[in-house]
């Protein structure tokens, strides 16, 4: 008999506060389908399978769904382990009255442990199972935005299956020890009263108050300042931690100073609606701060991944024509005069090189229809400050971080741009560089010797980069007037760089009306050609000649960008729905608070409808706080992220203005949806 009472208490236990435990069976559920999902993805034998032409498809889709994993399940621990501990503060009147009924805590342990099981059942199993259903479907999504082809069959991963039922097993055994030790150590006076125990009004916390203020002003100065990608990935997670820091000490401390500043505050605080909201806030604000906190920490994260992602892959098809401007794309490193062992060094001939290639393509039988070239020089260099720059680049002086600078001629900026700049000789236009002069100090590197330094008075400051070259440091370009003043230019830093000079750099941009599966044959035909010494007669002396394909260098961008989008939305989905569930369980919790209080406030003659204001106040104050406050964060932390975008070659400030103000719009319909939602389960409470 004993024996069938425990599995009955158990379930009746889950179907009397099925409110509560629904939704927590469902976010567990989709919460080991997703990381199901991911597992399958790393393992699924056709996806490493993947068609000639796509060699990076594998290593991406690999490399996301690991990180994806790590990431959702840490996640999910948080999330499980803050709701369980909603649930057992809900359950402390059942299980103190069970222990007043006769029940000792080991009978309580069974049922408890019984109830478990259920759960794992449900949500493990489940999730499972909804896993295996929804695999598919999301692998054909995931190759589509990495425009890689679809795998054929339909794969089972059982490994994937044993790895997640085990790490979900672990961490609800983990919930349970917790929930055991609540009980070992709470008497049985004390559960029956947990839920009835009320919060002391907080004191103003002015060491605490002073921390959020200093460490929020402390992370968005950073997210303001940041100068270059190179920047944003050394800070960025230092500016994170200040901001969360700080908006954990927002919400329990300045939070508290400004409800006493508004409760001093007589003509608003002796309202009805703002006397009860604000009095409410004050007094559960200890326990109100952390989840407030959460939700905006949570808020911010999905908005900043869905508008990052959704930036960079939009931008990749700019990005990508930005690196490679023609069909076939060709890049020569030549020295203009002659170094150390090369006796028989002769000119470079780029109309010779030029005719060898498209002469090549034609003889291929395609036709080159536009031919662009260019020629440019770039070499790296300390910053001492803005418009100053040293050789010497690792010397204490250079404390602006490491530039790249890039040379071009006016010719080519011409050509490229169609503008004429008419400079005089000595005068340079740039790009990166404030003030009116850009100086260059040669000074041996690191060694220290100097040699001199060059100034150039800046004609013109560019506004956009006319040599789209990519580096992860802050880029500097200029244009000099002539082939002259380049060659100066590398002759000077090849003697301040013995051992590292820089070569030129000759490209070329070749459109071939050809397929890309023509292409992808042309350049096989083009490595067997070369093969001949006789291909490059005439050409002169030279380091090194790269072709590029477009088309390749496209598919692995979207390979790049298509993943990182994907993991944005998986990861935003899931951290999305913690966000609506958190919301849910913070509006039951408080109606359940609420309701005695606002039936005392009722029977000392508040009306109905004033007792629906002060709630719908309330309600309005302490959801939306959290998404002001994520908004706000978004805005300072847009900077770093256009920073950390351009290490992905995205440049256009547009497209990461409209993309971040478009999330957020979108989050703050879902956000009022889910508080209509809410708020109505508010009322059916609190009005009950």
């Amino acid at each position: 008999m004993r024996s069938s009472l425990y599995p009955r208490l158990a379930m009746q236990s889950i179907r009397n506060n099925r409110r509560f435990y629904i939704p927590y069976i469902l976010a567990l559920l989709g919460d080991v389908a997703a990381i199901y999902i991911m597992s399958a993805l790393c393992r699924d034998p056709g996806v490493k399978n993947m068609t000639p032409g796509r060699p990076n498809g594998y290593m991406y889709v690999s490399v996301f769904m690991s990180i994806g994993q790590v990431i959702a399940f840490l996640f999910s621990a948080i999330f499980v382990l803050y709701i369980n501990g909603f649930l057992m503060k809900q359950r402390k009147k059942e299980l103190g009255l069970y222990n007043i009924l006769g029940m000792g805590k080991g009978h309580i342990a069974v049922v408890l442990t019984i109830e478990t099981v259920y759960i794992s059942v449900l949500g493990i199993g489940g999730g499972i199972v909804t896993g295996l259903i929804f695999h598919k479907l999301v692998s054909l999504i995931l190759h589509q935005m990495l425009g890689m082809p679809v795998p054929l069959g339909f794969y089972i991963s059982w490994d994937g299956m044993a790895w997640t039922a085990a790490l979900f097993l672990f961490l609800l055994g983990v919930t349970l020890l917790v929930n055991l030790n609540k009980v070992r150590v709470s008497k049985p006076i004390e559960l029956l009263r947990g839920g009835n125990v009320g919060e002391r009004e907080p004191k103003t916390k002015w060491f605490m108050t002073l921390l959020g203020i200093v460490t929020l002003g402390a992370g968005y100065y950073i997210a303001v300042t940041t100068r270059t990608g190179v920047d944003a990935i050394v800070t960025y997670f230092l500016a994170v931690g200040l901001v969360i820091i700080g908006t954990y000490c927002l919400f329990t401390a300045v939070s508290i100073f400004i409800l006493k500043a508004l409760r001093k505050n007589k003509k608003f605080y002796y309202q009805t609606g703002h006397f009860i909201g604000v009095s409410g806030m004050l007094y559960r604000m200890k326990q109100n701060a952390v989840g407030l906190a959460n939700i905006c920490i949570l808020c911010t994260m999905v908005m900043v991944m869905l508008s990052g992602t959704l930036s960079l892959y939009l931008g990749t098809a700019n990005a990508v024509h930005e690196q490679y401007p023609g069909d076939v794309n060709i890049s020569v490193s030549y020295f203009p005069q002659p170094v150390a062992g090369e006796e028989d060094w002769r000119p470079f001939d780029p109309d010779a090189m030029l005719a060898a290639q498209t002469g090549f393509i034609e003889s291929q039988g395609f036709h080159v229809e536009n031919v662009r070239t260019s020629c440019r020089m770039g070499f790296g260099a300390g910053k001492v400050s803005d418009g100053v720059y040293t050789t010497d680049r690792f010397n204490d002086t250079a404390k602006g971080g490491i530039v790249m600078i890039t040379v071009i001629t006016e010719a080519n900026y011409t050509a490229t741009t169609g503008e004429t700049l008419g400079l005089a000789p000595g005068e340079v236009a740039a790009y990166g560089v404030r003030g009116d002069t850009l100086t260059i100090r040669w000074t041996v590197d690191a060694v220290g010797t100097e040699l001199g330094e060059s100034s150039f008075p800046i004609a013109k400051h560019l506004s956009r980069n006319p040599a789209f070259d990519p580096q992860i440091t802050e880029l500097v370009t200029i244009v000099v007037p002539d082939d002259a003043a380049i060659n100066d230019i590398w002759a000077k830093q090849a003697e301040v760089y013995p051992d590292d000079y820089s070569s030129m750099r000759w490209l070329s941009y070749l459109d071939v009306n050809a397929a890309e599966e023509e292409l992808e044959e042309l350049q096989t035909r083009y490595y067997d050609a070369i093969e001949d010494g006789s291909f490059y007669e005439g050409t002169g002396s030279w380091k090194r000649c790269i072709w590029n394909l477009r088309s390749e260098g496209e598919a692995d961008a979207y390979g790049l960008a298509g993943g990182f989008l994907f993991l944005g939305l998986f990861l935003g989905f899931i951290f999305l729905l913690a966000t609506v569930l958190m919301i849910y369980y913070k509006q039951i919790s408080e109606g359940y608070e609420d309701k005695d209080r606002f039936e005392i406030m009722q029977k000392v003659g508040l009306s109905r409808g004033e007792v629906k204001r002060s709630i719908h106040s309330q309600i309005l104050m302490v959801f939306f706080l959290p998404i002001v406050v994520a908004s706000i964060h978004i805005a300072f932390d847009f900077n770093m992220v256009e920073k950390l975008l351009t290490l992905f070659y995205i440049h256009n400030t547009t497209l990461t203005a409209l993309c971040t103000l478009g999330t957020v719009l979108v989050f703050f319909i879902a956000y009022g949806i889910v508080y209509a939602m809410t708020a109505r389960t508010y009322y059916k409470i609190v009005e009950r």
